[in-house]
């Protein structure tokens, strides 16, 4: 067994804090799990043939990665006769719009002889209807351009959307379709999940509603250990009848970088059920159990020395320390596990929550 720092003529390495006056509430601890604001199915917005799956259940894909592909062969031929048929509808434009100028020219020169012996109404009149004529073959042509723009922006569209993508960044959960399946417009493909958009979800009894507020920030554990901030993000207008609770959600910045969060994990968030107000407390990491109650080690000159303390209330992530302290102590929050009394240290200062 390895000598103990002291005997080694080393001081134990230790983090501390100040005790001081703060204004803290008293909490509860509320079990709460994790949810998502963006989980659902992404659906073809065409019907066809599933030519390739690019994607497998556990894949993360960013916004726009493909994710499946339809057979694209009739609808590029689809668009190739769609543009024939716009080309074809321009020609007819370009044609009318010559047998107009022409027949309106015509009408002119025969409307210029109007009150003289070689004017005829009968010329004039066929004249005239040549004319009507050949405008309403433009106007016919330039609706066989319309047709033939909606046509071809349908057959674009279907071409487009037959490379079904991902709307935005996630995981992917389920794959609903397989090679060779046709699928009609609107049927689901991938399940997908936006682990950038992980929050909190808990069930707040209705009596502490009144101490909460948007914006709040609070101390949250997972069920391995590991410490968030949180921060809540909306109070639902919604009361469940048998618990009398009201649905409250919290933003959980960087939850998803954490290894293996999953929706439906638990944690507990420590929720505020009172006003706050000035008390002395410190870290639950400056507390040792001991025999008959909790003990603080304060250093004092170098040194660790054991102060019992009477503890009140769960405040967040501290306790209320009733007496056995007093403002301005030093206590070791870091590596008191193994510390004796009177055992030298070398105390750095932890940042304070």
């Amino acid at each position: 067994m390895p000598d103990s720092p002291s005997a080694q003529g080393r001081a134990a390495a230790v983090g501390v804090q100040t005790v001081e006056q703060r204004a803290l509430a008293e909490t509860v601890p509320i079990f709460a799990e994790v949810t998502t604001a963006r989980d659902g199915a992404v659906a073809s917005r065409v019907a066809g043939n599933v030519d390739k799956v690019h994607v497998l259940a556990g894949t993360r894909v960013e916004a726009g990665d493909l994710l499946v592909e339809l057979n694209r062969e009739l609808l590029t031929i689809l668009v190739a006769q769609a543009e024939a048929q716009m080309a074809e509808a321009a020609a007819g434009i370009a044609t009318a719009r010559v047998q107009v100028d022409r027949t309106d020219k015509a009408l002119a020169r025969i409307e210029a002889l109007r009150g003289s012996s070689a004017f005829s109404e009968g010329r004039f009149d066929d004249a005239q209807a040549d004319m009507l004529g050949a405008r309403s073959q433009l106007a016919e042509a330039q609706a066989r351009e319309k047709s033939g723009e909606a046509q071809l922006a349908e057959a674009r569209y279907q071409l487009e959307r037959s490379l079904i993508t991902a709307p935005f960044s996630g995981v992917v959960i389920e794959v609903n379709t397989i090679p060779g399946a046709f699928i009609q417009a609107g049927t689901p493909v991938v399940r997908l999940l936006d682990t950038d958009a992980f929050e909190i979800n808990a069930g707040v009894p209705a009596r502490y509603v009144p101490y909460l507020e948007p914006g709040q920030n609070m101390e949250a554990i997972t069920e391995t250990g590991v410490e968030l901030t949180l921060e809540l993000r909306a109070i639902l207008p919604l009361e469940d009848t048998a618990t009398r609770t009201r649905a409250v959600r919290f933003a959980a910045p960087g939850l998803g970088d954490l290894t293996n969060v999953a929706v439906g994990q638990s944690l507990t968030v420590n929720v505020p059920i009172g006003d706050a107000r000035d008390v002395l407390s410190v870290p639950k990491d400056a507390l040792v159990q001991a025999r008959g109650g909790w003990t603080v080690f304060v250093a004092a000159e170098g040194k660790a020395q054991p102060r019992a303390v009477t503890l009140g209330v769960a405040l967040g992530d501290r306790y209320e320390v009733l007496s056995g302290l007093d403002a301005g102590d030093v206590v070791v929050v870091r590596g008191n596990e193994r510390l004796r009394p009177g055992q030298d240290i070398a105390p750095s200062p932890v940042e304070t929550n």
